[in-house]
């Protein structure tokens, strides 16, 4: 229930930042058997897939983007003391006593509102209004919404009384990003909450909706399929602002695992079957099969021999 505050503050800590040009040489080992290796040597073995372009393990492999941080080390405090931040934590905002005017949405969200309201006026990045001076981007985190923690009876049952207080929550706070230099990333524990549709309204009132498919309790840990990962990433929604046309992504299958300094997110590629048990039907079953068919190709074969394509 630390929105903002508990991004900094928690037990766990943030990973340590590390400077782009000097990022190799500090992750070490793991960035080296991340990178996909290069094949040289002629393909032996199917020849005429030698000249198809070569699948990438990253999907953005070519470019360098964003940052590295190493999992294995904390982000130092004297970093955060230095860097401005504000931070919300609801029990210090909402009295042990309400006595406030009947509103649509929990109190919960209506002081979380205004104290991103006030934020974005007092420290200038109100768009409406031209800067003195150039103005960063203020990045709000907003943890587990919807979650009882809120206030909100969403996660309790199936049809509870403020089903709409949320949906209206990131109705309010889009125009607030709209109309300022603002971003807001949040963290929904959807599979809390039991009405499928307030998910799909969660989905309709966001930019970007990325799902994480952990494998820890499920019966694809213990798959041979999923050995090498440690959950799946599906995009469910990308941006697509002043477009008519949604963009259809090329990656489709994603999968993610956590090294000793890294976490991975790389194209999800399956590993061959190499059982012991052949999958092919054998010549004697498709000479039998050839018998039921009519006159034709069957007949040609004579029903002894296999057809041969």
């Amino acid at each position: 229930m630390q929105p903002l505050k508990n991004l900094t503050l928690n037990k766990k800590g943030l990973p340590a930042p590390l400077l782009d040009d000097n990022y190799k040489k500090e992750l070490g080992e793991d960035v080296h058997n991340h990178e996909t290796p290069e094949f040289n040597s002629k393909m032996k073995i199917a020849w005429r897939y030698q000249l198809l372009p070569k699948m990438e393990a990253e999907p953005v492999s070519s470019s360098k983007f964003g940052h590295y941080y190493d999992v294995s080390k904390k982000i130092p405090r004297e970093l955060i003391e230095a860097s401005k931040w504000h931070g919300f934590f609801l029990p210090e905002k909402i009295p042990s006593t309400l006595n406030e005017e009947p509103c649509s949405l929990t109190p919960g969200y209506l002081k979380l509102l205004q104290f991103i309201q006030k934020t974005i006026y007092e420290e200038g990045f109100d768009g409406s209004n031209p800067q003195k001076k150039q103005k960063n981007i203020l990045r709000i985190g907003i943890q587990s919404l919807g979650s009882p923690l809120w206030g909100d009876d969403v996660c309790c049952s199936e049809n509870c009384d403020n089903s709409h207080s949320l949906t209206k929550f990131l109705y309010v706070l889009r125009g607030l990003l709209r109309t300022s230099l603002s971003a807001c990333i949040i963290t929904v524990p959807t599979h809390f909450i039991q009405n499928k549709a307030i998910i799909a309204r969660i989905t309709n009132l966001s930019d970007t909706v990325i799902h994480l498919e952990s494998f820890i309790g499920s019966n694809r840990e213990t798959n041979p399929l999923y050995k090498d990962y440690h959950g799946l990433i599906h995009i469910r929604q990308i941006p697509r602002l002043n477009n008519l046309m949604c963009d259809v992504s090329d990656v489709k299958d994603l999968a993610f695992k956590l090294k000793r300094k890294l976490f991975v997110i790389e194209r999800l590629h399956l590993p061959p079957d190499l059982s012991d048990t052949v999958s092919r039907s054998s010549k004697p079953d498709l000479a039998d099969s050839s018998k039921l068919l009519g006159p034709g190709c069957g007949m040609m074969a004579g029903g002894k021999k296999h057809l041969d394509f």
